[in-house]
């Protein structure tokens, strides 16, 4: 069978490539690179540990962005591919053993780069709120501002989905997403940032989300719906249009009760 390909003619396969690497916990060690970077080794390769983000200085924190914006622009111009460490470096204005304090991989990046679009896609929840009169319509206005934000960047979009399956790097694009789906259906968006993170830190924490609640429980389960339409999508099993068809009947199904 041939392989799947993605609308600008790129292989997709790789999304459930059984050879993919996984993350392997196994004892490690401190060292330091020459060039000072911190990093923990297991007794073979070194791999970089990525600076926690509340613990950056102002200047730091810009100089993170800059690099995730040098990161997208690449991206849009050429893909995943073109997002090779040591060009973004240059073009962002860094050396490279900064940029891999920052981001350890470039799978890391790929996270960052995309999380920028939830913290757009967030922003504009809270500007511009879903409309529809019902909880699941709501939902599914937020599934599809998703789906449209990240299919812009199909191989983005792939990368992330491998990401999750695979465990690669920590994540939270399902729990981000299934927060927001919980918010407009019960209409709270109370504690919701409207733009980027690390402008508004802590305004989540105004209006926590009960992880454990029923109807969470039920959003989190629509946002699995989601992801699977996604990777079909990805993989060229499905358009957009099929998409939202499949995702409007969960959401009727799912969040009923609300």
């Amino acid at each position: 069978m041939g392989s799947k390909h993605s609308a600008n003619g790129k292989s997709l396969d790789n999304v459930f490539s059984a050879g993919a690497p996984g993350r392997v916990p196994v004892p490690r060690t401190a060292a330091r690179r020459a060039d000072g970077a911190r990093l923990m080794t297991n007794g073979r390769d070194p791999v970089a540990v990525q600076a926690p983000t509340g613990t950056m200085s102002r200047s730091q924190t810009q100089r993170r962005k800059r690099i995730v914006q040098t990161a997208a622009a690449l991206a849009v111009r050429g893909g995943v591919d073109a997002m090779q460490m040591r060009s973004v470096a240059e073009r962002a204005g860094v050396a490279l053993g900064t940029l891999y304090r920052y981001f350890p991989s470039k799978m890391d990046l790929v996270v960052a780069v995309v999380t920028e679009e939830l913290d757009l896609l967030e922003g504009g929840i809270v500007r511009r709120p879903p409309t529809a009169d019902t909880p699941s319509g709501r939902a599914v206005d937020v599934l599809l501002r998703a789906t449209r934000g990240l299919m812009r960047e199909p191989e983005l979009a792939d990368a992330l989905v491998r990401s999750l399956i695979m465990a690669e790097v920590k994540v939270e694009l399902d729990t981000r997403i299934s927060d927001l789906v919980w918010r407009v259906a019960t209409g709270n968006l109370e504690g919701v940032a409207p733009g980027p993170a690390d402008d508004t830190e802590g305004a989540e924490d105004d209006a926590p989300v009960d992880r454990g609640d029923t109807g969470y429980v039920l959003a989190e389960s629509l946002t699995s719906v989601w992801i699977f339409e996604l990777v079909e999508i990805l993989k060229g099993r499905r358009n957009v249009d099929e998409a939202e068809r499949r995702l409007r009947t969960a959401a009727d199904h799912l969040l009923a009760s609300f």
